[in-house]
């Protein structure tokens, strides 16, 4: 790698304002809000709209929202996909 060019990753602290979730990782992202940890120690503060916390595709809670009918027309039109493993 050539030195300078690329950004420095250090701990970073997300926090989730849907859900109320916060998780330490690592990030290049950039802020001025600092958080102390459950460590002592003080990190970066990035507040996030969604996360894996509060996401529906991770929490479970989606659902296909088929107002007219679009997913039984494609089935009747085209039939089933094939089973998963074949």
């Amino acid at each position: 790698m050539k030195p300078g060019i690329h950004p420095v990753s250090r701990p970073v602290v997300f926090r989730d304002r849907a859900a109320g979730a916060t998780f330490l990782t690592r990030s290049t992202a950039h802020t001025s809000r600092i958080i102390e940890w459950e460590d002592g120690n003080t990190y970066p503060l990035i507040d996030v709209e969604t996360s894996s916390a509060s996401h529906p595709f991770y929490t479970g809670t989606s659902r296909i929202v088929d107002t007219t009918g679009r997913v039984e027309r494609f089935e009747r039109r085209y039939g089933r996909t094939a089973p998963a493993g074949r």
